[in-house]
C-alpha cells in the first residue's frame, strides 16, 4: 500500500456536491477548512472536548475533528455557513443576535450546529435540558445564558433567567 495514497470523496455541503481526493488520515475538520475553504468551522482543541469544529452530518451533530473526510463519502454534511437561506438568518442565528449569545464568536458556528442539531433531535423541552444537551460546546466568555435563552426562544421553551 503506497503510504501517500488519495481517496475520493463526495460530500453535499450545503447543498452542494463536491468532489475531493484526500489522504486516509485527513479529518473532515480540516477537508472542510483547508479543501472546501469554509472556514467557519473553527478547530479549537482537536481532540472533541470543545465543540467549535460542530457540524452536522445527515442532520446529527458531529465533532468534525474526531471523524475522518473518508467516512462521510456521500453524506450530507452542513457548516454554519449553510444554515442561512441566502439573505435570510437561520432563525437560530437570529436567536443568537437577539440575546446576545456570542462574545468573542469562536465557538458561535459550532454552537449553532449543535443548536440545530439539538432541535432537530426533538429531545429538549426544558431549559435545563438544553443546557444538558449543549453541554458538549464550550464558550470560554461564559455567554451560556444567553446562548440557552437564544436557542429555547426557537424552541418555544420558557427562557426566564432562573437557573441561568
Amino acid at each position: 500500500m503506497e503510504l501517500h495514497q488519495h481517496y475520493p470523496v463526495r460530500l453535499r455541503i450545503n447543498g452542494q456536491e463536491r468532489s475531493f481526493d484526500v489522504q486516509a488520515w485527513v479529518t473532515l475538520l480540516d477537508l472542510l477548512r483547508e479543501r472546501a475553504g469554509l472556514t467557519g468551522t473553527k478547530k479549537g482543541c482537536d481532540h472533541g472536548q470543545c465543540g467549535a469544529c460542530t457540524v452536522l452530518a445527515g442532520g446529527k451533530r458531529i465533532n468534525a475533528c474526531l471523524t475522518l473526510a473518508v467516512m462521510h463519502d456521500g453524506h450530507d454534511i452542513t457548516t454554519v455557513e449553510g444554515l442561512a437561506e441566502g439573505d435570510r438568518l437561520h432563525p437560530l442565528q437570529q436567536a443568537f443576535i437577539d440575546h446576545d449569545a456570542f462574545q468573542c464568536g469562536y465557538c458561535t458556528p459550532g454552537q449553532l450546529c449543535s443548536a440545530a442539531g439539538l432541535i432537530a433531535e426533538g429531545e429538549a423541552r426544558t431549559r435545563d435540558e438544553v443546557r444538558e444537551l449543549m453541554s458538549g460546546n464550550l464558550c470560554r466568555c461564559g455567554a451560556y445564558p444567553q446562548i440557552a435563552d437564544a436557542v429555547c426562544e426557537v424552541l418555544g421553551v420558557d427562557h426566564g433567567k432562573v437557573g441561568a
